[in-house]
C-alpha cells in the first residue's frame, strides 16, 4: 500500500446552508490531516455516479484553503457553499456526510449506512420487479420452523423467496430440517456452529451472499421465567450460554445487510437490555423498527402461547403490524386434535408419584402442579421443551373413561396445539420432537406477520423511485 495515500481519517459532518444554498465547512483536524495549508490551491470534482465529492491539493485548482485563527493559530478551512457541488447530496435527503481523509485529498460520500441501505433497497427492488426469489438467512434456526412459516406467509402474498443460509448449533436439528424441511434445499448454506464463531470467522462471512431477509429466533433460555429462576439469573444478559448472543445477532445483521430482519422470543425479551441494544443498532444501520407480541389465541390455537416479534425493514419499506390479518374467533375443542389412542396403550399411567408430589408441595405452600386437560378443554398451557419429562408442572391428557390415568401429549398432538407441520414431526423420538416443537413459535401468527411483510414489499416494488432518509442522530455529526 502507498503510505500516501492510504487512510488518515473519518469523519461525520453536518450538511449546513448559506444564503439558500447547502454548505459544507471543513476545518480543523480534518483539513490538517489532510495536509492542507492555509493558502494551498485545491480543486473539487464531482463524480455525479459514484455520488462523490473529492477535494484534492492541485497547483492548478480554482480553489484556496482559507484560514481562521484559534488562539493564536491559524486553523486551515475548506468552505464548499455551492448547489452544484452539494446539491446531489441534498436531493437524496441527506443532512450529513463522510469525510474520508487521505494525504492531500478528501473524498465527500454518502455515510457508509446509506449506502448500504440504498444498495439493498436497489437490489430488493430489482429482485421483485424480476420475480427473482429473495435470499433469506437463518440464525438459531432449530429445524427451520420459523423459517418454513416465513415461506409460506411470502409464498401467499406472492413473494418468492428460498432459504441461502441457515446457522444451528446442533448438528441433529441441521440433519432434520434438511430431512424433512422444504425450504432448506441442495443450495442452502449449512453452518453447524456458535452463531459467535459463524459471524467472527471472516473468511466464512466473506462467501455468503447478500441477503434480503434475514429471520432470528433468540434462544430463550435467559429470558423466560423459568429460565431466570432456574439459573438464579440476575439478568438475561448474564446467562452464560444466549445472554450474548444479541452481539453476534447484529453482527450478522451488518456484514450480510438484508433489507428486513425477523426476530421472534418469549415476550420478556422486550425488557431486556439486549433488546435496547438491538433496538439502538438497527436504527443506526437504517432500520425502522417495529414490534409487538403475538398470542396464538387470537389465532384460534389451542395453545395460548405468547411470542414477541420484531420486525425491522430499511427505511423506505412500509410495515405495520396492523397490516397482520387475524382469522374470525371460533371456540375450540382439545378434542379436535388428538389421535385416536388405543385405551389399553401402556402411554396411559397413573402417574401416581406425581400425584403424590402435588399433594406434598401443596402441603409446603409451593405452586408446583400438573395441568390436566380432556377432550372437552378449550386450551392447552405452554407447551415446552421439556413435556417428555413428564414433570409435576407437565400438561397431561385425561384418559376418557378412567380419569386417573394419564398421558403426555404425542408429538403429533403437541405439533397441532402450535401448527406445526406435522410431517415436521415425522420418525423422530419423543425427547427430539417435543423439544424442537416446544421451542418453536406457534406458526400461524407468524405465517399472517410475513404474509403482511410481502404484501409491503409489493407495495414497496410498485414505488416509483428510492432515496436516501437521512437517520444519522445528532451526536454522530462533527459540529
Amino acid at each position: 500500500m502507498n503510505s500516501k495515500r492510504s487512510l488518515q481519517g473519518m469523519e461525520i459532518r453536518k450538511i449546513g446552508s448559506n444564503r439558500g444554498r447547502p454548505r459544507l465547512w471543513i476545518e480543523g483536524a480534518v483539513a490538517s490531516r489532510a495536509c492542507f495549508l492555509p493558502g494551498m490551491k485545491i480543486s473539487v470534482t464531482l463524480d455525479e455516479e459514484k455520488c462523490m465529492l473529492t477535494l484534492e491539493a492541485n497547483e492548478s485548482g480554482e480553489r484556496v484553503v482559507s484560514k481562521k485563527t484559534v488562539r493564536d493559530r491559524d486553523v486551515p478551512v475548506v468552505d464548499i457553499n455551492s448547489e452544484n457541488l452539494l446539491g446531489i447530496f441534498v436531493r437524496m435527503g441527506l443532512t450529513a456526510v463522510r469525510l474520508v481523509v487521505q494525504l492531500h485529498r478528501i473524498f465527500v460520500l454518502p455515510i457508509a449506512s446509506e449506502v448500504r441501505a440504498k444498495e439493498r433497497l436497489d437490489r430488493l427492488k430489482s429482485k421483485l420487479e424480476n420475480n427473482e426469489p429473495l435470499l433469506m438467512g437463518s440464525f438459531s434456526s432449530g429445524i427451520g420452523i420459523l423459517d418454513r412459516a416465513a415461506h409460506t406467509g411470502f409464498e401467499e402474498a406472492g413473494i418468492r423467496t428460498r432459504l441461502a443460509v441457515a446457522n444451528e448449533i446442533r448438528l441433529d436439528c441441521i440433519e432434520h430440517a434438511v430431512e424433512r424441511n422444504p425450504v432448506f434445499d441442495g443450495q442452502t448454506i449449512l453452518l453447524t456452529a456458535p452463531m459467535q464463531e459463524v459471524v467472527f470467522d471472516n473468511w466464512v462471512m466473506s462467501q455468503l451472499p447478500k441477503l434480503d431477509g434475514l429471520a432470528i429466533g433468540i434462544p430463550c433460555s435467559g429470558a423466560s421465567n423459568a429460565g431466570r429462576t432456574k439459573r438464579k439469573l440476575e439478568f438475561p444478559e448474564s446467562h452464560p450460554d444466549v445472554g450474548h448472543l444479541v452481539v453476534p445477532f447484529l453482527a450478522a445483521v451488518a456484514q450480510t445487510s438484508p433489507s428486513f430482519v425477523a426476530i421472534e422470543c418469549v415476550p420478556g425479551w422486550l425488557n431486556t437490555a439486549s433488546a435496547a441494544i438491538a433496538r439502538s443498532m438497527l436504527r443506526d444501520l437504517g432500520y425502522v423498527v417495529h414490534e409487538t407480541v403475538l398470542n396464538a389465541a387470537d389465532w384460534n390455537m389451542l395453545e395460548h402461547r405468547e411470542r414477541m416479534c420484531i420486525i425491522a425493514v430499511t427505511q423506505g419499506i412500509e410495515f405495520s403490524f396492523d397490516l397482520v390479518d387475524r382469522p374470525e374467533r371460533r371456540a375450540r375443542r382439545l378434542g379436535e386434535i388428538m389421535e385416536a389412542v388405543a385405551l389399553d396403550d401402556k402411554c396411559w399411567s397413573p402417574l401416581t408419584y406425581l400425584k403424590e408430589k402435588q399433594l406434598r408441595d401443596e402441603a409446603a405452600g409451593k405452586g408446583f402442579k400438573m395441568t390436566i386437560v380432556n377432550e372437552d378443554s378449550p386450551k392447552v398451557p405452554t407447551l415446552n421443551k421439556t413435556l417428555h419429562k413428564r414433570q409435576s408442572t407437565g400438561t397431561f391428557f385425561q384418559h376418557p373413561e378412567n380419569p386417573d390415568l394419564l398421558r403426555i401429549p404425542t408429538l403429533v398432538e403437541h405439533a397441532r396445539c402450535k401448527g406445526v407441520w406435522e410431517d415436521m414431526v415425522e420418525g423422530v423420538t419423543q425427547t427430539f420432537g417435543h423439544e424442537t416443537c416446544g421451542q418453536a413459535v406457534s406458526v400461524p401468527p407468524f405465517v399472517s406477520v410475513f404474509n403482511a411483510l410481502g404484501r409491503a414489499l409489493q407495495a414497496f416494488k410498485q414505488a416509483t423511485s428510492i432515496s436516501f432518509s437521512s437517520f444519522v442522530r445528532a451526536d454522530m455529526v462533527a459540529a
